[in-house]
């Protein structure tokens, strides 16, 4: 009986143990991945001045605020924002009627000292007058002459006219306002060269010289360009302990005054990595290098960069002298995979 049972029980359970031998999962085998061709360059220690960035704007060499001498309402504004001006043109004409009024009494009190004066002169010839009225009448005349002219030069403050050609760049009144003496009516800026004004730490002032050459940086403009120092102030700041200084802008550069700039001011030799930007690479918060390995496969690598200078970055920590990068890396480019150098 139990025999029996024990060969029922194994014809059953055969075709299970035979089903679960058939359906194991065979081993997955992962594909090599493919050479990828790479351009590579070594990386070097080398001893290189160091950087000091500072932050600057690109002003017009040429440029004025244009401001009231005398107090009277605003006739004409016939500028706009932006709008074009011409040496000379007409910007504001303020009224001054008591300005007139002193001009015509000046010269009234001119035209009746130069009719005494010329009759006192006639009768002094036939000895009607004396010298002593003469001389008077001289001086009368003189003093009444600088009245006029000091009448007529108050008379033209009352028309403020453009110092240079240029653009209108800031309006602060309208027609209608009064203006005082001293209040600012407009801004105006030439049409010739830049400058960047910007403020350099007191420490490193001293050892730069007027001509010293700056890279400067224009990043809403894209431009990188070679500036000037062309002045130097005697006296640093209290508060910020910075020298005021302006940097020359080469002839021809486009820029737009009121851009904000970079300015580079060169240190000591230190010695640094440097590599090319371009192999730099981020993924997230993370900097990564591919460096090229003894069997010509790329390794992933994460960095840590400083300042960038002319397309050249500093590695602080994660390359060493001699290690060959990638440059420009393909974004399939995986850690491990075998490369190709091209020349």
């Amino acid at each position: 009986m139990n025999r029996s049972r024990l060969l029922i029980l194994s014809l059953v359970t055969l075709p299970w143990f035979t089903a679960c031998n058939r359906h194991e999962p065979a081993t997955t085998v992962t594909p090599a991945l493919p050479t990828i061709p790479v351009h590579v360059v070594t990386a070097k220690l080398e001893s290189a001045p160091s950087f000091t960035e500072i932050t600057g704007r690109v002003n017009r060499v040429q440029r004025a605020t244009i401001a009231a001498k005398l107090m009277g309402a605003i006739d004409e504004l016939p500028v706009v924002l932006g709008q074009s001006v011409a040496a000379g043109e007409l910007l504001v004409s303020i009224s001054a009627a008591e300005i007139s009024a002193r001009l015509a009494q000046a010269n009234a009190q001119l035209n009746q000292v130069r009719r005494d004066l010329d009759r006192e002169r006639n009768l002094l010839t036939r000895d009607a007058s004396t010298a002593d009225m003469v001389k008077n009448l001289e001086d009368r005349f003189t003093m009444t002459s600088a009245m006029v002219r000091e009448a007529e030069t108050v008379q033209g403050y009352a028309s403020i006219r453009a110092p240079f050609a240029g653009t209108i760049t800031r309006k602060l009144a309208n027609v209608g306002d009064l203006a005082s003496p001293g209040q600012p009516l407009l801004e105006i800026e030439g049409d010739g060269a830049f400058e960047i004004e910007a403020g350099i730490p007191d420490s490193l002032a001293a050892s730069l010289a007027l001509g010293t050459k700056l890279l400067v940086e224009v990043a809403a403009a894209d431009l990188t360009f070679d500036g000037t120092l062309e002045e130097i102030s005697t006296t640093a700041d209290n508060y910020a302990h910075s020298v005021p200084v302006r940097i020359g802008v080469p002839k021809g550069t486009v820029l737009r005054a009121g851009q904000f700039a970079r300015v580079h001011l060169p240190g000591p030799a230190i010695a640094s990595i440097r590599v090319p930007e371009a192999a730099v690479s981020l993924y997230g918060q993370m900097e990564r290098i591919f460096v090229i390995d003894a069997n010509r496969h790329a390794t992933l690598r994460i960095v840590k960069t400083g300042a960038v200078h002319q397309g050249q970055i500093e590695v602080l920590a994660g390359l060493n002298d001699g290690d060959r990068i990638v440059v420009s890396p393909p974004v399939d480019l995986r850690d491990g995979q075998p490369v190709e150098i091209l020349p």
